[in-house]
């Protein structure tokens, strides 16, 4: 009988710890000395390159900090509203987004540069209550500002989006993101198995970097699918262990309707 393994959640790691730089380390540093708020980030690299999830690195690194970080994508239904609070806006897949995504993305940068420039305009003007404006203006460590940090799969002078918002997104550093040589993606699925407590010999990296895309998102679902199979199974993990649960996932897809 097949054990029942619960999804549990692993511990966190601290922001940036448990990310492989490979050829971006560079970019890498960059992000951790980021000052907030600055001009805008933007991130550009194929499909699983490491982009989304050095946004989310971004993301935990303003948690920690007590901070308020928004998250919007190309899933992510409108409007988009900026939180009163809001220290941190992160923007993924812009090359997916849409009509409507990327005016409500364009609305996003507007609203952060209004909510600085009523504070400013105040202070200048020596409006009564300027002062208290400046002490209440959100985000902690980022009163004045809203930091902005975005992604595609595109540098932004060739994404197919509005003009205003190009220039928004491409206001400030652009850095492209480096997908992992064979090397780096061997380190970084031995350590992530290593997080979990399991051992992936080399016949079984040899054979799943001969048959997947070295997409290191999708790579790293596979060996998450992989554990709980073996947990599952009481078994280590082996060639024809992740054979078989290969063969019981398309087993398990519904068929594909057959022409007519």
């Amino acid at each position: 009988m097949r054990q029942l393994i619960l999804d549990l959640a692993w511990d966190p790691l601290p922001p940036f710890a448990g990310f492989l730089p490979g050829d971006n380390a560079a970019v890498v540093a960059q992000l951790r000395e980021q000052g907030w708020p600055g001009a805008p980030v933007y991130l550009w690299g194929p499909a699983g390159c490491g982009k989304t999830q050095l946004l989310r690195e971004l993301q935990a690194r303003a948690i920690e900090a007590g901070l308020v970080a928004q998250w919007f994508d190309a899933s992510s239904s409108t409007p988009w509203e900026l939180a009163d609070d809001a220290a941190l806006v992160l923007l993924d897949g812009a090359d997916q987004w849409s009509d409507a995504q990327q005016h409500a993305a364009f609305t996003l940068f507007v609203e952060a540069a209004s909510r600085v420039g009523g504070v400013l305009h105040a202070l200048a003007d020596g409006v009564a209550g300027a002062a208290m404006a400046l002490s209440e203006a959100p985000a902690a460590g980022a009163r004045l500002g809203v930091q902005f940090a975005s992604a595609g799969r595109l540098p932004p002078v060739d994404l197919q989006v509005r003009e205003d918002l190009r220039t928004r997104l491409g206001w400030g550093p652009v850095h492209a993101v480096h997908p992992l040589a064979e090397a780096g993606t061997r380190d970084a699925l031995r350590q992530e198995a290593g997080r979990r407590g399991v051992v992936l010999g080399d016949d079984v990296l040899d054979y799943i970097l001969a048959r997947f895309a070295r997409d290191l998102k999708s790579l790293m679902h596979l060996l998450h699918r992989l554990d709980g199979f073996a947990l599952a199974e009481k078994r280590a993990i082996t060639v024809p262990l992740l054979k078989r649960m290969l063969d019981e996932e398309q087993a398990q897809r519904p068929a594909s309707p057959s022409a007519e």
